[in-house]
C-alpha cells in the first residue's frame, strides 16, 4: 500500500465522513416518510350496503368466533376492502370473547359488536343515542329475519323482550324445539347477528346522511273510528305495545278486541282470549290473574284494558 501524504489523507477522511453522514440520514428520512399519523377519534364513517353486511356477518359467525366477532369483523372487513386505511388496521376477531353473552349469557354479543362499531365512528352522546335505538329495536323485534339458506328452522321467530342472550336464545328454543347445541340454533344466531349488524349500519347511514330514515305511514298510525261506547287502551307486553278496543254496554264490558300487538306467536295465544274473556266475565280487571307461560302478554292485556276503562265516562 502506498503511503498517503497529509493532504490526501484529509481529502479521503472528508469523503468518508460525508458518506457516513449521508448513510446515517437515510433511515431517519425513510422512517419519517413511512410514518402515518393515527386518525383522530371518532373515525370518519363511510357507507356500506346492508345486504353485503348481512352476508358477510352471517358467514363470519362460523369462522370468526360467533356473534360479537361476526358483527364487528363483518363490518370492518367490508370497510377495509372498500376503503382501505385506516379500516384495515383493526381485526374484528378481537371481539370473539363476546360470544354467548360474553360467556355469561348476559348482553347479546351481536349487540356488543355493533356497539363497538358505533363507538368507533360517533362521539359519546351520539353513540349513546344510536345504542338506545338499537336496544329498543332489538328487544321488540321477532328474530331471525335474515334467512339466506331458506332454512325451515329460521321460519320460527321469537321476541327477546330484553337485551340478554339467554332470553333471546331460550325464547327461540322454546318455540322451535331445537336445543342449544343444534346446527339450527347456530344458524339462528348467525342470522340474528346479520340482522343486528344491518340495523347498526342503517342507523349509521341515516345519522351521516347516506340513507333516509323510513317514513311512517300516516294511515298505519291513524286511530280507528270509534262509537260512543268504544274505547282504546294500550298496555306494555313482552314484545312491545298491546292495543285493545273495549266496547261497553251501559256499565258492563261487552267485548274486548286486540287491535295491535307484537307478541310471540304461540305465547300470546295462551293469554288471548283467556284473559280478556275473564275480564268480561268479571266486568273489570281486578283479581284477574296472568296465564302461566304468558305472564308478560297477560299483564299487557290487563294494562291495556285498564287504560281503556279509565276513559269510560
Amino acid at each position: 500500500m502506498s503511503n498517503l501524504n497529509r493532504r490526501d489523507f484529509l481529502k479521503l477522511a472528508g469523503k468518508v465522513t460525508l458518506g457516513a453522514a449521508a448513510v446515517a440520514a437515510i433511515p431517519a428520512a425513510a422512517s419519517a416518510e413511512a410514518e402515518i399519523a393515527a386518525p383522530a377519534w371518532p373515525w370518519t364513517y363511510k357507507p356500506l350496503d346492508k345486504e353485503e353486511v348481512k352476508a358477510r356477518v352471517y358467514a363470519n359467525f362460523s369462522t370468526h368466533g360467533g356473534c360479537c366477532a361476526g358483527v364487528s369483523s363483518g363490518i370492518l372487513e367490508l370497510l377495509a376492502e372498500k376503503y382501505g386505511y385506516p379500516y384495515n388496521q383493526i381485526d374484528g376477531r378481537m371481539f370473539a370473547n363476546g360470544g354467548g353473552g360474553y360467556g355469561r349469557q348476559n348482553l347479546c354479543g351481536a349487540l356488543g359488536g355493533a356497539f363497538a362499531i358505533l363507538g368507533l365512528f360517533l362521539t359519546s352522546s351520539d353513540s349513546g343515542s344510536l345504542r338506545n335505538q338499537l336496544y329498543a329495536w332489538y328487544e321488540t323485534t321477532a328474530f331471525p329475519i335474515y334467512n339466506p339458506e331458506n332454512l325451515e328452522a329460521l321460519n320460527v321467530h321469537s321476541v327477546s323482550g330484553s337485551e340478554l342472550c339467554k332470553d333471546s336464545v331460550n325464547n327461540w328454543m322454546a318455540l322451535s324445539g331445537f336445543d342449544f347445541g343444534s346446527a339450527e340454533r347456530r344458524a339462528r344466531c348467525a342470522s340474528l347477528s346479520a340482522d343486528v349488524a344491518a340495523k347498526a349500519i342503517e342507523l349509521l347511514n341515516i345519522h351521516f346522511g347516506y340513507e333516509t330514515a323510513p317514513s311512517i305511514d300516516a294511515e298505519a298510525v291513524e286511530e280507528p273510528a270509534l262509537a260512543a261506547n268504544e274505547y282504546i287502551g294500550v298496555g306494555k307486553g313482552f314484545g312491545g305495545d298491546i292495543k285493545v278496543k273495549v266496547t261497553m254496554d251501559g256499565n258492563k264490558i261487552a267485548k274486548i278486541e286486540v287491535l295491535e300487538h307484537a307478541e310471540t306467536a304461540g305465547i300470546f295465544d295462551k293469554a288471548y282470549p283467556t284473559v280478556t274473556d275473564a275480564i268480561v266475565a268479571a266486568n273489570g280487571v281486578e283479581g284477574i290473574d296472568a296465564v302461566a307461560g304468558a305472564t308478560f302478554s297477560s299483564n299487557g292485556l290487563i294494562e291495556a284494558v285498564q287504560d281503556a276503562l279509565s276513559k269510560v265516562k
